[in-house]
């Protein structure tokens, strides 16, 4: 009897600790949960928000797409933002893709798209691009893509499209002024470079590049289009036939330049002759053109001596 007796006492004991141990792993169970859930933050539903870079702006031209254009310092883009976030939370459900750009990390992104205002908003369709204009609410949104509103805005034009020349362009240019900005800020607050000593460097950095670059253009100008005289196979023997001619003109013209010269000078002389003829058969007697006056004298004192 008393193995029996010690035997249900042991149970009733056992039965009655249970309840406090099941507590007690329930609580264990719990603290694990929740450091398990702290630790792990990834586990909870991703954001349907997407950025968007210069690396990945292409994926945009796909599907439907709302992108915002916004600054971190700009105050209505702070304000829109918590609107965003919850239109982006639908996202998913309407179909559409709900992305932003930070304009101040992606400068080629807001010249190609021509930023001029922020925020700013574009609807995107299969790589049609239309500037939403509308309120900033989510309700407002989302009729904007449940009913199909975009349909009545004008699309952007394709000379001003994302992807065309002329947006590329845009796009270098603006990286080009982003990565000048970066150097001067640079200069100045590393390198301990005056202002207006960096304003040198760039301007000399400019002129240099200028020149070599109107370098580079002229040989490529005279690389695609050259000259036709150069093309053609008997230049040089057309050159110096021209040259060969021209010398020949010119020793022709001067052999007739001294024929009028020695020309000249026999009509000079025989004009000469004429005029001394005729003087002399004008002159009285004892007087000749080469004596002159004393020629005279003497044949007048001889007239005289013959009459005494």
């Amino acid at each position: 009897m008393a193995p029996l007796l010690d035997h249900k006492i042991g149970d009733a004991m056992l039965s009655s600790s249970l309840p406090w141990r099941s507590k007690s792993s329930l609580l264990t169970c719990s603290l694990v949960l929740l450091i398990y859930l702290t630790s792990h933050p990834s586990s909870a539903k991703p954001s349907s928000l997407k950025e968007i870079t210069d690396g990945n702006w292409e994926d945009i031209l796909a599907g439907e797409w709302m992108i915002e254009f916004f600054a971190p310092w700009c105050p209505a883009c702070q304000q829109l933002q918590p609107v965003w976030n919850e239109f982006a939370d639908w996202g998913e459900d309407m179909g559409v893709n709900i992305a932003k750009v930070d304009v101040t990390e992606q400068p080629g992104l807001s010249g190609r798209f021509i930023i001029t205002s922020l925020p700013t908003i574009y609807h995107c369709k299969d790589g049609v691009f239309r500037r939403y204009q509308g309120a900033r609410t989510k309700d407002d949104l989302l009729s904007f893509i449940d009913e199909k509103k975009w349909q009545g805005i004008e699309p952007v034009s394709s000379w001003f499209g994302p992807s065309s020349f002329m947006m590329n362009t845009m796009s270098a240019l603006f990286k080009l002024s982003m990565f000048i900005r970066r150097c001067h800020n640079y200069l100045i607050e590393h390198l301990a470079i005056p202002v207006w000593g960096s304003y040198v460097i760039f301007g000399l950095a400019t002129l240099f590049s200028g020149l070599v670059l109107g370098l580079i253009l002229v040989f490529i100008a005279d690389f695609v289009f050259p000259s036709r005289r150069f093309n053609s196979p008997n230049y040089y023997q057309k050159k110096q036939t021209m040259e060969q001619a021209r010398l020949i003109q010119q020793l022709e013209e001067e052999q007739e330049a001294d024929g009028e010269e020695d020309d000249e000078d026999d009509e000079d002389g025989e004009q000469d002759d004429v005029w001394r003829r005729r003087r002399f058969l004008r002159l009285p007697r004892g007087y000749s053109s080469r004596g002159g006056a004393a020629k005279r004298v003497v044949g007048n004192r001889e007239d005289q001596d013959e009459d005494s």
